[in-house]
């Protein structure tokens, strides 16, 4: 140390890291479906006969004989079906990921002094 005093400099330096991390994922299903069937059936028979017979015989003995018939026949048979559904089917997926870092540094300088006064008065001491 010498009689004017004494001067110091420096610096400092620090660092801030910080890192955030995000993420997730999200899935999603939809199901719904759809048919239409119609049918439909439909049979018909009919059936007709006719006839006739005559018979004669002479005027000895006079004799007549007559036949008619007549055979109606009818089926008949429907059938009416309907089926209706609805329907899809959906599904999706989806992903996300971020990442956010951050650094930073800083500087700071610094400055002290001390100085020494010597004389009649007495002593003094100053700091800065």
């Amino acid at each position: 140390m010498s009689e004017y005093g004494e001067f110091q400099t420096g610096m400092e330096s620090g660092e801030l890291e910080q890192l955030h991390q995000e993420s997730g994922s999200e899935q999603d299903y939809n199901s719904e479906f759809g048919v239409y069937a119609q049918d439909s059936a439909s049979a018909e028979s009919t059936d007709f006969e006719t006839g006739r017979h005559v018979e004669y015989e002479d005027p000895s003995g006079a004799r007549y004989e007559e036949t008619e018939y007549t055979n109606y026949s009818h089926d008949e048979a429907e059938t009416d079906s309907v089926f209706a559904a609805d329907g899809s089917e959906q599904s999706s997926s989806a992903d996300f990921s971020s990442m956010d870092a951050l650094r930073a540094q800083f500087q700071s300088n610094f400055a002290q002094g001390t100085q020494f006064s010597g004389g009649d008065a007495g002593l003094s001491i100053a700091s800065n």
